[in-house]
This record gives structure tokens, C-alpha cells and sequence, in this order.
């Protein structure tokens, strides 16, 4: 084993209050020591113990890496036309996922893993050094099947069960036959690859007593819980998360103070998709009024083809600032230990002795830069289980 010093940062991102000020355990001229995959010293950089090699990162700051703990990537096929409709003023609807249903049902198994492996590459290269991923867009045993098979493949760290995104054509007179299927068959199929079961209650989905059916029959297989809820409206999806104990209850732009009371005595994140909100032109999720009232707020890419075709994690973070209220330091801390607390991990979203060596180093001195230069090319350099990330050949 061999062990790396990193040096030269101007500001040092732990997450952990017992090793620096703010909730971000912010150190300033740090060090930072990997070793085996693992963060095995961390502190003032002239206190830094000896290594078998040092990189001097240039006065830049260090972050853990993003934890994106919501995004859809195994797919097939093109939205464009779609996105170009809305942006003219045609209204989302959850129904428009079907023109990816039957592109990806018609697609061959090698292009299917091209498409998801590229995009996890992607989300590597923009500092989102742990991912989850989600089926859902087979919706038959067949095809959910190789959807859990390919995000396994492509690198996912996490893989969540979505047979429950939407009614598919061949069920639309009988939905409940469908959840049926999603409960049984489906379930059976993929639980091997997965560790997570979803649901997307919402008019035009599922409603609440389906929604209470997959989430319970996920449950007797063992995976974990979590929900699409209160993206379009109104409705029961935190209420449901709560009652159940769902890690995470995912969109959350539409909820009532009762919603927010919930979340705030329970051990459900809220996850913000704050690209999601702005792709699809609806009001910005209630980041602020989340906090305040003592909620676990995460920040996720939701990249997807049809309403959130982006992986930056960057620019989530610019918008939970621009848009929802949220101050640099709370939307770092979302990106990074909140995606954590979503998936139910410690060993990442920090970087405090002990945790895994994924770090996101910016091109900037402070992680502030990230919503004051929106937009811009901000990550510098990854490093994911203490290797460097390479940059793609040219």
C-alpha cells in the first residue's frame, strides 16, 4: 500500500463540524492524505504527515465527491422534440416517457450499456464520484430485467427498482393488473441486481393505494424504499415515504406546511431536482423552507431524458442556491453528505478520516465559486476510491 498527500488546498471541505468551522468542517491551507482508497489523515497542511507521494493542487479548493443520488441513464432513444414542445409552451405530463419506453424496449443490449456506461463516464468526469440509477423505462420483466443488469455493468453504485414509472400502453385498462406484475414477476426479476424499490405516485402514474403495494412488496424482498413524490402537484408521496420510513422522497416542489412537518421529524431526505423544476418550467422546490423548519434536504441530477437532461452536479448545486434559497454552504452539503444520507451510506460525502478517497477538486479557491461562476467548467480534477480520475482521450 502506498500512500498520496494532497497539498496546496486553499479550503478543505470535510463535512464534519468536529474537524473545521460550519457544518462543512471547513479547513483552510489543508492537507489531505489517501491511502488504499481510503481518507487516512486530514488537517492543517503544514501538520501533514509524510507520504509515499504528494500532488500540490495549487491554492485550489478540495470537496468530497458529488453523491448523486437520483438519476435515470438506462435508455434508449431521443426527447428533443419533446423538450423544444414544452420550451414553445406545451405542459409536462409524466406521460411522455413513453416514446422512451418503446425506444428502449427496441433497442439492442450492447447499445443500451454504450448509452448508460457513457453517461455514468460522464457524471465521473463532472466530480459525481457515487451514483445511483434507476430501471423503468421497460416496464416488462424482460426488459426491467436488463435494465438492473446494465446499470450493474455500467459502474452504478446504487441501483433502484422502478417498475412503478408509469402505466405502459399495453396496461392502460388495467392498471392494476400492471402493479400486479410490478409486484410480483417484475419484482422477482430484478431483485437480484437491486437494492431499492420506487414508486412515482402522481396523477398520471400511480396513485396512493398502488404506490403502498410496490413500496410493501420492495420491502418483503429486502430493498429499501424510496419515492417520487409531490413533483406535479400536490399529493400523498411524502406522507406515504414518511409512514413507510423511505429513505428519500424525491422532486418534493409541490408540499403543504404538513408535508414539511412531517420531513422535519422524520428520517426521510427531501431530494431536490432543482434542474428537473427549471427544465420543466415549474415553480423552484421549497430548499429554504426544507431547512428551516428542520428537514434533510439532499440535491440530485434527476438526469434523464425527457425533463432533466443533465448530470452537472455544478449546476444543480448553482440552482439549489439561485433558485431555491439555499446558501453555497447548504448546497454543497446537500450534493455531498445529504446524497449520502439519501442512499443510507457513511462511507462517502465526507472526508473525515476513514471515509472513501472520492474527491472534487475545483478550479476555484472556494466552493462558493460554484453558484458564483454559474456555468462554468469548475471541476479541475476527480479522484474516485483515491485514483485519478483520467481526463477522456481526445
Amino acid at each position: 500500500m502506498t500512500s498520496t498527500l494532497l497539498q496546496g488546498i486553499s479550503e478543505l471541505v470535510t463535512n464534519d463540524p468536529a474537524l473545521g468551522a460550519t457544518p462543512l468542517g471547513l479547513i483552510t491551507d489543508a492537507g489531505l492524505v489517501l491511502q488504499d482508497g481510503r481518507v487516512v489523515w486530514v488537517g492543517a497542511g503544514r501538520s501533514a504527515p509524510a507520504a509515499d507521494s504528494a500532488v500540490d493542487l495549487g491554492g485550489r479548493a478540495v470537496l468530497p465527491g458529488w453523491v448523486d443520488s437520483h438519476s435515470h441513464v438506462v435508455y434508449a432513444g431521443d426527447r428533443s422534440a419533446e423538450f423544444a414542445a414544452r420550451m414553445a409552451g406545451q405542459p409536462y405530463r409524466a406521460g411522455g416517457m413513453r416514446v422512451t419506453i418503446e425506444a428502449t424496449r427496441a433497442v439492442d443490449d450492447q447499445t443500451l450499456l454504450r448509452t448508460a456506461r457513457r453517461h455514468r463516464a460522464e457524471m465521473l468526469l463532472g466530480g459525481t464520484t457515487c451514483a445511483e440509477t434507476k430501471t423503468g423505462y421497460g416496464l416488462t420483466v424482460h426488459d426491467e430485467r436488463r435494465a438492473a443488469a446494465t446499470a450493474r455493468a455500467a459502474g452504478f453504485d446504487e441501483i433502484t427498482y422502478l417498475g412503478a414509472h408509469v402505466v405502459p400502453a399495453e396496461y392502460a385498462k388495467d392498471p392494476d393488473g400492471y402493479v400486479d406484475l410490478v409486484c410480483g414477476p417484475m419484482l422477482d426479476a430484478v431483485a437480484g441486481d437491486v437494492g431499492w424499490v420506487d414508486v412515482f405516485c402522481e396523477d398520471g402514474a400511480f396513485d396512493e393505494a398502488q404506490s403502498r403495494r410496490v413500496l410493501a412488496a420492495g420491502q418483503r424482498k429486502g430493498l429499501g424504499l424510496r419515492v417520487h413524490g409531490n413533483q406535479l402537484g400536490p399529493g400523498p408521496g411524502v406522507r406515504i415515504a414518511v409512514d413507510l420510513g423511505a429513505a428519500s422522497v424525491d422532486h418534493c416542489t409541490y408540499l403543504t406546511p404538513a408535508d414539511m412537518d412531517l420531513l422535519a421529524v422524520s428520517s426521510t431526505v427531501a431530494t431536490l431536482l432543482p434542474a428537473c423544476d427549471l427544465s420543466t418550467r415549474q415553480q423552484a422546490a421549497p430548499g429554504r423552507a426544507l431547512l428551516d423548519a428542520g428537514a434533510r434536504v439532499a440535491l440530485a441530477s434527476n438526469c434523464n431524458p425527457g425533463s432533466s437532461y443533465t448530470s452537472s452536479m455544478n449546476l444543480v448545486v448553482a440552482l439549489a442556491v439561485l433558485q431555491c434559497g439555499l446558501s453555497t454552504t447548504e448546497a454543497v452539503h446537500a450534493a455531498t453528505a445529504g446524497g449520502a444520507a439519501a442512499l443510507r451510506r457513511t462511507d462517502v460525502g465526507h472526508l473525515a478520516p476513514g471515509a472513501r478517497a472520492d474527491i472534487h477538486v475545483l478550479d476555484a479557491p472556494s466552493h462558493a465559486y460554484l453558484a458564483y461562476r454559474v456555468g462554468m467548467p469548475l471541476t479541475y480534477r476527480v479522484f474516485r476510491h483515491g485514483e485519478a480520475v483520467p481526463a477522456p482521450r481526445s
